[in-house]
């Protein structure tokens, strides 16, 4: 149970300085409390998994809102603009979140891959030296496939948000039951992006899951 709480109180220490840049640190202190890059690439992956799960919630949150926009009434337009926003900027943050976890994964990937590397060199017997080199190599290989997933996923959210951009500040500038007409020819658009982005993003954690059973 202590050494739990120690490892809890070394990961909320430190974690400042992994959001910092210091990564090299921060990784050196979780190995001393027995948290290796592996685990710690492992743990970041299942985030980003929750992460994307999140994304396609926020992003589904403003499709269902913009098809209940798309058949209002007119009444309290304004109010239907503030919410408008609040969905754009719930999907903003969500996708910001997304790309800030994968770039996370990749900062430890590279680490853990350069100290393997590196450890590679030490071995003193030739056989075992060329199963670890196959093994790293088959690792990075399913690891890159991962990142290719997840960064082709992430790369669906961008035209989505500027729809949904553009949405708003209509609105906002064309507060008028006309303005609701104009947004239709968008509707179907917006429509097809968010259930590609959602179709990549349920990939990508598959392929995700894929690579953790294996790494773990």
């Amino acid at each position: 149970m202590k050494g739990k709480q120690l490892t809890l109180i070394f990961a909320l220490a430190f974690s400042s300085l992994a959001i910092t840049g210091c990564e090299s640190t921060y990784y050196a202190a979780m190995e001393k409390v027995g948290t290796h890059k592996r685990d710690i690439l492992v743990s970041r992956v299942e985030d980003a998994n929750e992460s994307q799960l999140d994304a396609q919630e926020q992003f589904q949150d403003a499709l269902t809102h913009l098809t209940s926009l798309i058949n209002f009434d007119g009444a309290e337009l304004a109010e239907q603009y503030e919410v408008s926003k609040a969905h754009f900027e719930s999907s903003q943050a969500a996708a910001d979140d997304v790309t800030n976890r994968i770039e996370s994964i990749e900062s430890v990937a590279d680490a853990l891959f350069e100290e393997w590397q590196e450890e590679i060199e030490l071995y003193s017997n030739a056989s075992l030296k060329r199963q670890s080199q196959q093994q790293l190599r088959d690792t990075q290989r399913q690891y890159n496939g991962v990142i290719r997933a997840m960064r082709k996923a992430e790369s669906r959210m961008f035209p989505v948000l500027e729809k949904l951009q553009d949405n708003v500040l209509f609105l906002k500038h064309n507060l008028n039951a006309k303005a609701i007409g104009a947004l239709q020819g968008e509707y179907q658009t917006i429509q097809r992006d968010v259930q590609a982005l959602i179709d990549d993003m349920n990939a990508a954690i598959a392929q995700s899951n894929q690579f953790i059973e294996q790494i773990k």
